[in-house]
């Protein structure tokens, strides 16, 4: 009968080499792919690192007029999101369409009322109210009449929804700022519709309270964050790529270990050769 092979036999070691092999390849592959996802994260954090100085710089620019009615197809996030703006119109307050928010305020809706243009209808986040003040009888700050310069920032529609709920139009319940469908609601023609939205800013020298009333709506709520969590992410491909160099050290260190016991107990396996005069003697 043959002897199992075992780490000791050319089949064993065999086995052993291949599993190493193995090792090595599994784990080059996974040094490179956490490395490259590092590295990926680095890219993405000046990425967004960029994009917010941009933003940055667009909220605290001379206000500009929004992209007129022939650059519309044109209008993206990229390039205009957060754009610092102003325009003149006419309200559409009979038009005013309620969003659901949440804000520093705490839970309420936005007044989205629809601004008449030049150059066609541009809606205008007035602010936020309180569920007491939905009602437009019940707000205390007159309503602007007339012509009205509105000062904000643009902000690109909204489409399908928000706090994972869909928009009901028949219902008049909205959960995001969709300016096409909001104005389809209300009869206006999707191509008068601007594909941007304003959030109107607190004008200097407009009380915010008249006779101990809020006057509602408030705006300048807009809130301006970026997640930016791209460096943690990056030290954590990093780190499980220097996890998997210091195994594949450690399996180097140990494997040259074992060898090396192994090639001694195998020096100390070998037959001595006898003397001589031994030899001699056993003849005789």
């Amino acid at each position: 009968m043959s002897a199992p092979a075992t780490d000791r036999t050319p089949a064993g070691r065999q086995r052993s080499a291949a599993g190493l092999v193995v090792l090595a390849v599994l784990g080059a592959v996974l040094f490179a792919a956490f490395f490259a996802l590092g590295t990926w994260q680095v890219e993405r954090r000046a990425w967004k690192l960029a994009l917010i100085e941009r933003v940055e710089q667009r909220v605290h620019a001379v206000p500009v007029a929004p992209p007129a009615r022939a650059d519309w197809p044109r209008v993206n996030a990229a390039d205009d999101e957060y754009r610092h703006v102003r325009l003149s119109g006419t309200f559409l307050h009979e038009k005013e369409t309620l969003v659901q928010a949440s804000t520093n305020l705490g839970a309420g809706f936005w007044v989205l009322t629809p601004l008449q243009t030049a150059r066609g209808v541009v809606m205008v986040n007035r602010g936020f109210v309180p569920p007491e003040a939905r009602e437009r009888a019940a707000r205390t700050a007159p309503e602007p009449m007339g012509e009205t310069q509105v000062t904000g920032l643009l902000r690109i529609s909204e489409p399908r929804g928000g706090f994972l709920r869909s928009n009901d139009p028949a219902g008049g319940r909205w959960y995001s700022r969709d300016v096409a469908a909001i104005g389809a609601a209300h009869g206006i023609a999707a191509d008068a519709v601007a594909p941007y939205f304003i959030d109107a800013e607190a004008e200097p020298g407009i009380p915010r309270a008249l006779d101990g009333a809020p006057a509602w709506p408030a705006p300048g709520l807009t809130v301006i964050a970026f997640h930016n969590s791209h460096l943690v992410y990056a030290l954590t491909w990093y780190g499980l790529a220097l996890m998997v160099a210091a195994g594949a050290v450690f399996v180097w260190r140990d494997e040259r270990r074992r060898r090396g016991s192994d090639n001694a107990r195998h020096a100390d396996g070998q037959p001595h050769a006898a003397p001589a005069s031994y030899r001699d003697a056993d003849r005789g």
